[in-house]
């Protein structure tokens, strides 16, 4: 169930900003053991601050409780029916014994004390906690017409153990007379014993204790800065329509495994567009104690590729900002204005060129959309897709991965939007730079363009407007050659320089023409692909 108001409808174009608003939901998922490699019932309920994992258990309501888990139920045997239940594993299978159906109206359900999920543990005194599934098909068959069994809810039960919540019973034909411990064994139990005399319906007495099977919380993950992985630990292996809710305590939701593709789908966009939601109140709570030119942007997990790292590409969570000046790399989330100093990494965010990885067909719209949002996944031969590169000064480069392609376009125009900030803010930077010998200096000015001056007298040399930019090329070290156009003679004039970071003043120039084309056409969505234009031309 979904409450709340449907998400706007996607622009036309490329998609944009796409988590879908802040809702509640429930629902019954898998909870998967990757070490058993068994999965158990739960349900899920997520609100704006928390996602709650329920285990059903059955309860007393009523009545004198016996104590313990335990309940000791005595059945009669009906002339049609029997024992109206179906038991399913066994100790050769490494699982208990359970009760998988209870047939309506008939002697199991009229007791109102058994339930699908209850361990069989005693039959008529005798313990069947370690029998296997036909020691204790055998002794439900022949203990007479009136039966004594002592059972306790198994809450963590493997699925495949009990039939799926909300479903019918599927129909048995067990005329072989064989058993499997993974499958119903009904009609053997049904049958009346050898002792045919029809017996009185089993009914519960007045003092009895009542139960029902309800749904209980087990465990609260809370959603601010908390992040969801649908990777497998240490691998580059994809959970199928499964993911996990870590939080900043370091409490895990455990796997959540969905029935189907488009039920995972919506879940993942649910739950990260509520710790989106979180993270946008952090950011207004972190910018009241930030000056205007220090405020936060966007901040959030990713995954970053280990550097050097083989065909595995094994990646590990960081948590990235944009705040004021920089882009901070930190391993855990700033959650004081005294944790900003302990960040990994600190880069001047006009330093740095932040990169989609392109993947998506472009033919093929739908499944540009599909991809964006997270409905549909490709077998990529081990690529993480919705990647993004930073790559900085001298060169250094960083690999980072998103969960959901929303996240990367939100990723991307927070980057040209506190970039554009930042730009503005500064209005110009220098490099000291050097030809032939002479030490000169070198301006990026979002007002006035490129201007190139001596050190010590400050004489201009040359300048030139960003519009007369039209290609450049660099040696890969220090050296870079700008091609301007001289706007009488229309002639193009080579400018050659040497620096010490040249990365950083590549990306500083890329930096401000993107700005400036953003200034002049605001709802320019690509600044930066023209900017790479005028540079790289060459």
């Amino acid at each position: 169930s979904t409450q709340g108001p449907p998400p706007p409808a996607a622009p036309r174009g490329r998609p944009g900003c796409l988590l879908v608003p802040a809702r509640t939901k429930t629902a019954v998922a898998l909870l998967y053991d990757e070490e058993s490699e068994n999965a158990y019932d739960v349900r899920l309920k997520l609100t704006k601050e928390v996602l709650t994992i329920q285990k059903q258990d059955v309860v007393c309501v009523g009545g004198s409780h016996q104590g313990r888990n335990h309940r000791t139920v005595t059945l009669r045997r009906q002339a049609v029916g029997g024992l109206g239940l179906s038991i399913k594993g066994g100790s050769e299978h490494n699982v208990p014994v359970v009760i998988s159906k209870i047939f309506k109206d008939q002697a199991a359900d009229q007791t109102g004390m058994l339930f699908v999920g209850d361990a069989v543990l005693q039959v008529n005194g005798i313990n069947v906690e370690n029998a296997t599934h036909e020691e204790v098909v055998h002794l439900l068959r022949n203990a007479g017409d009136e039966v004594t069994i002592t059972v306790e809810y198994l809450r963590e039960a493997p699925a495949f153990l009990k039939l799926p919540l909300g479903s019918p019973g599927p129909s048995s034909d067990h005329s072989s007379g064989a058993s499997s411990p993974l499958f119903d064994s009904g009609l053997h139990l049904n049958g009346n014993s050898s002792n045919t005399a029809p017996s009185s319906p089993s009914s519960p007495i007045a003092k009895d204790p009542r139960y029902e099977k309800r749904w209980l919380d087990t465990l609260s993950v809370p959603l601010s800065m908390a992040r969801i992985s649908r990777y497998k630990a240490g691998a580059e292996k994809l959970r199928w329509n499964a993911f996990e809710v870590l939080a900043l305590d370091g409490v895990s939701s455990g796997i959540l495994r969905f029935y189907t593709a488009q039920e995972g789908a919506d879940w993942l966009r649910a739950v990260s567009a509520n710790i989106r939601e979180l993270t946008l109140q952090n950011m207004k709570m972190a910018n009241k104690c930030c000056s205007p030119s220090n405020q936060v942007v966007h901040m959030g997990w990713v995954n970053e590729k280990l550097q050097g790292a083989d065909s595995s590409q094994t990646f590990r969570p960081k948590f990235l900002a944009l705040k004021g000046p920089s882009f901070y790399v930190f391993s855990t989330p700033p959650v004081s204005t005294f944790d900003w100093v302990r960040a990994e990494r600190t880069y001047h965010l006009c330093e740095v060129l932040f990169k989609v990885h392109k993947f998506w067909l472009t033919e093929d719209c739908w499944l540009q959309a599909n991809l964006y949002l997270g409905l549909q996944d490709f077998d990529f031969e081990d690529q993480r897709p919705y990647c993004f590169s930073v790559v900085a000064s001298h060169g250094k480069s960083h690999v980072f991965n998103v969960e959901l392609g929303s996240e990367l376009a939100v990723w991307e125009k927070s980057f040209q939007r506190a970039t554009f900030m930042e730009v503005q803010r500064t209005g110009s930077r220098t490099y000291m730079c050097s030809w032939q010998g002479e030490v000169l200096c070198f301006t990026v000015d979002f007002a006035l363009g490129f201007t190139c001056f001596e050190s010590k007298t400050k004489n201009v040399l040359w300048r030139f407007k960003f519009s007369q930019l039209k290609g450049s090329s660099d040696d890969g070290k220090t050296r870079v050659k700008l091609l301007f156009q001289n706007l009488d003679t229309k002639q193009i004039e080579t400018k050659e320089l040497e620096f010490q970071d040249l990365t950083a003043v590549l990306h500083c120039i890329h930096s401000f023409i993107a700005a400036k084309v953003a200034s002049v056409d605001p709802g320019f969505m690509d600044s930066q692909s023209l900017a790479r234009k005028y540079m790289f031309s060459s």
